[in-house]
């Protein structure tokens, strides 16, 4: 089973509640998330992750708990990342990964219906997210 972190990166001024979304150019809507690497804590890996994809640092990162019914044969790990700030409304990141993507981030409010555009497997990461803070 292929072992994945994924941030959830909450907005620094909690209301509403808000975590970091972005837009792929080539696969839509989706939640930061990636590897885990061989020795790494997963709340490490989602430190990184989330540096590597959106650069945003994180200050702490606590392990909230894993799923594996998020998306088939994949065990996400799910960590809280608090933010060093300051934070803006959207921005974009170029991703090394993949050749070079520019990501566009923006917030997602937990506490509302999901915005379209997020695949299956990013619409019940939230929902476990929601179940879980």
């Amino acid at each position: 089973m292929r072992e994945v972190a994924c941030p959830v990166a909450l907005h620094l001024n909690g209301v509403p509640r808000r975590i970091t979304a972005f837009e792929h150019p080539l696969a839509g809507r989706q939640l930061v998330k990636g590897g885990i690497r061989a020795g790494e804590r997963p709340e490490q890996a989602a430190a990184r992750e989330l540096f590597e994809e959106s650069g945003l640092e994180t200050r702490a990162a606590i392990y909230l708990g894993e799923s594996a019914e998020i998306d088939a044969g994949t065990r996400w790990h799910f960590s809280l990342c608090r933010l060093a700030g300051p934070l803006r409304a959207r921005w974009q990141h170029r991703c090394a990964d993949d050749g070079g993507h520019l990501f566009r981030f923006f917030w997602v409010e937990l506490d509302a219906p999901l915005p379209e555009g997020f695949a299956p497997p990013f619409q019940r990461a939230v929902d476990w997210i929601r179940g879980h803070l």
